[in-house]
């Protein structure tokens, strides 16, 4: 799932935050310093995705990341490969513009998979 800018902005603070975040911390560590409405607008659409949990704190919510940075770069890859037509082309030229050191470990992790058969 693709995040537009100030998503994947909120998205980096709370994956920062494993103690979870108020929408008020947020907006004081975003650069951009949008406000507290826009940040809760977008934390609602977070939820609504699926990618953030909320815990009411009082009279506000503390916001969580569901789910690792890593395990969300896994969806957005996986998600990449079913909207390609031909994933083998697509692995191609991924693996063209890929790092040295990606490849290598990308071929580590399919040794070592391939050993658990």
């Amino acid at each position: 799932m693709r995040l537009g800018e100030l998503e994947r902005s909120v998205m980096n603070e709370l994956w920062a935050r494993p103690q979870g975040a108020l929408a008020r911390d947020l907006v004081e560590a975003l650069a951009s310093g949008p406000a507290v409405t826009t940040v809760l607008t977008v934390l609602d659409r977070l939820v609504r995705k699926q990618l953030v949990r909320r815990e009411r704190q009082g009279r506000a919510h503390r916001y969580f990341a569901v789910h690792s940075r890593e395990a969300h770069v896994a969806d957005t890859m996986r998600d990449a490969l079913q909207e390609a037509g031909d994933r083998e082309l697509a692995f191609t030229h991924f693996l063209d513009s890929a790092d040295p050191e990606d490849i290598a470990a990308l071929r580590r992790l399919l040794d070592a998979a391939g050993n658990q058969e």
